[in-house]
């Protein structure tokens, strides 16, 4: 897996180089096509047998890696692959912190096949007992079980939101509670995953589906853990919810639902975040920032090119 990891990360690549050339000019779909279009044309050029399990933009009609599209040559590893080409595409439009192209990949039918949908998600970071926080609790238990596990207070915890008017209650319930509010404006993948350095202490909130899986990659392979509960609540989602076979909407999905064995996590940052720096160009020489996480590893790469 290792090495398939430093293949993969010349996709990413491409997809935050091209992405980084529209940043800042307020075109966010612009800027997502052609992170889409590069990281294909990278994934097409590969010796793997791949398939896109979650793919990007069915939501938002953006442009995307379809869902059951087929990339590679066909000879090679049969790899399941989740894609977001542009993770922040308004970030990116507006030239704010933390856009990035972010892919898992792992065999074939390791993945939670996340229709594109809304996911009511809670996480958090590594070397905690299991089920320390549950979408099952209410977010007072949640807290104290967090604040008892790190030996704190809950007046100490950060919890990180994304800001959207749904999240109102959530933010004035943990604010009541004592605890500090990270509010960020996009870019949940992110968010989740820089659970892992200890910047923050949880994220709870509802985001993308497939964001979720690719999160969850990245979690599972240096012991965070993360909960998910699909969102099915128009009589249209609800038929969707039967047509994809999912009997049971109210499931919650644990990280070893949506990551069911060993996987790849790979980000390139297009601009600066916490999580990874962006793309710099100087004179003639462009460098990308990426990190590879797989099991027990966390792998920082910097890459120089001509510009």
């Amino acid at each position: 897996m290792e090495d398939l990891a430093y293949k993969l990360v010349k996709v990413t690549e491409a997809a935050a180089l091209a992405a980084y050339k529209l940043a800042g000019l307020g075109n966010e779909k612009k800027a997502d096509q052609v992170a889409v279009d590069a990281m294909r044309t990278v994934l097409n050029s590969m010796e793997i047998n791949g398939t896109i399990v979650i793919g990007e933009g069915e939501r938002d009609e953006a442009p995307m890696l379809y869902i059951g599209e087929k990339v590679g040559t066909g000879s090679g590893p049969e790899i399941d692959i989740a894609v977001d080409p542009l993770e922040g595409t308004t970030i990116c439009a507006h030239y704010k912190q933390g856009a990035m192209s972010v892919l898992a990949a792992t065999k074939k039918g390791n993945f939670l096949h996340a229709p594109d949908v809304y996911m009511e998600k809670i996480a958090v970071g590594k070397n905690l007992p299991e089920g320390v926080v549950s979408l099952k609790n209410r977010i007072e238990k949640n807290l104290d079980n967090l604040a008892k596990a790190k030996g704190c207070k809950a007046s100490d915890l950060i919890v990180t939101v994304l800001k959207r008017e749904r999240h109102d209650e959530l933010i004035a319930k943990i604010r009541k509670l004592g605890a500090k509010v990270k509010l960020i404006d996009d870019g949940d993948v992110a968010a989740i995953v820089s659970l892992i350095n200890g910047n923050h202490d949880m994220y709870i909130g509802t985001g993308g589906a497939p964001e979720g899986v690719l999160a969850a990659a990245a979690l599972s392979s240096i012991g965070g853990q993360i909960e998910g509960r699909l969102i099915f609540d128009t009589d249209q989602l609800k038929e969707r919810a039967k047509n994809l076979n999912i009997t049971d909407p109210e499931k919650i999905y644990t990280v070893k639902d949506m990551a069911r064995s060993e996987s790849v996590f790979i980000a390139t940052g297009v601009t600066n975040g916490e999580f990874v720096d962006g793309v710099k160009f100087g004179q003639d020489i462009c460098l990308t920032n990426s990190l590879i996480i797989l099991p027990g590893k966390v792998i920082k790469i910097q890459t120089k090119s001509i510009s």
